[in-house]
């Protein structure tokens, strides 16, 4: 009876007793937390269920925000970033900007097993994702079509231009450099639309402590062509490291790959902090700079301890986390409040 009570107030609470092996992930992404799960129960290794979960969230398209048919870039293309992390070895595989393949953390493994690089981006990516055996197709759907469509009609707004002629708050581009220059962040784009920010970022921690992390992601809706966002960088979208733990990031990532909250978390968390307490205080470190930035983090140690924080901003006072481990045996959501 006393088990039986203490396991459901784990499942009420958004941090619990350490139990391993571990799979947490941003978002109520629950396919692609069960698939990771049931990746590990057949033998798997943390690494492969990180990029099965990773894979299940760009076959569901999850939010929109990840896999094709999701966030136009100003020309109407869906481009997918993604990266995957082993942190025995600290091999790390990523791929940017890649055009016309539906399975980017496939590729992002793939340029981790069959290259000596970390990092390919753009047409390149994709010739080498062809080469290696993977697909070209279009990314384009009716969904991303209509969005498209719509922000045309809507004058281009939002967007992600400053200091540009014309004026790319009232109207299209093309854009050309103003002569004088406006230092500062930019133009403020109202309430944070939840969706166009969004990724999966995914740690998986085995039953002897290995960690792995990987990430996916169709980027920011409407963004500049060639832009590359966070969930594709080391440290920044995500980290493993398996002396220590691993932490994964989701958000406004043009603001926040310029902390690297994943590595600071993991240090945090290397040097004898909680899970809760390193991804907080990684949080806070941008929230110093940037008070109402959209973001959070979800963080685990070895011992598959794991906790999650997230910036109160407008429209976003809480974030919603999968965990499945030996002691819920399958996905729960968990909610965090924002601080």
């Amino acid at each position: 009876m006393i088990r039986s009570g203490l396991f459901f107030l784990c499942l009420l609470l958004p941090v619990c007793l350490a139990s391993l092996p571990l799979v947490i992930n941003t978002w109520p992404f629950e396919n692609a937390t069960a698939t990771a799960w049931d990746a590990l129960q057949k033998g798997l290794s943390p690494l492969d269920a990180a990029q099965a979960g990773c894979t299940r969230c760009e076959q569901d398209q999850c939010d929109g925000s990840v896999g094709f048919g999701g966030s136009p870039d100003e020309r109407g293309e869906t481009t997918l970033d993604a990266m995957i992390m082993n942190g025995d070895t600290m091999e790390v595989g990523a791929v940017g900007n890649l055009r016309r393949v539906k399975n980017a953390v496939g590729v992002a493994r793939a340029v981790m097993n069959y290259t000596s690089h970390t990092f390919l981006v753009g047409e390149s990516a994709t010739v080498f994702a062809e080469d290696m055996g993977f697909k070209s197709e279009d990314l384009t759907t009716n969904r991303s079509r209509d969005i498209f469509s719509q922000w045309l009609d809507q004058k281009c707004q939002p967007n992600f231009r400053k200091n540009v002629f014309p004026n790319a708050s009232m109207s299209c581009g093309p854009y050309e450099p103003n002569a004088k220059l406006q230092l500062g962040p930019g133009r403020k784009h109202g309430l944070p639309d939840l969706r166009s920010h969004d990724t999966i970022g995914m740690i998986v921690i085995g039953k002897n402590g290995q960690v792995a992390a990987a990430t996916s992601t169709n980027g920011a809706t409407h963004k500049v062509p060639g832009r590359v966002g966070d969930s594709p960088v080391a440290g920044a979208g995500a980290y493993a490291d398996s002396s220590a733990g691993g932490a994964a990031a989701t958000g406004q990532g043009d603001i926040m790959m310029r902390f690297l909250p994943s590595f600071l978390a993991v240090e945090l968390m290397r040097s004898g902090a909680d899970p809760s307490t390193a991804c907080k205080t990684a949080i806070s470190r941008i929230k110093k700079h940037h008070p109402d930035f959209f973001g959070a983090l979800i963080c685990a140690n070895t011992t598959g301890g794991y906790g999650a924080a997230c910036n109160r901003s407008p429209g976003f006072s809480k974030f919603h986390f999968m965990v499945s481990n030996s002691q819920t045996n399958k996905p729960v959501q968990k909610t965090v409040y924002c601080i």
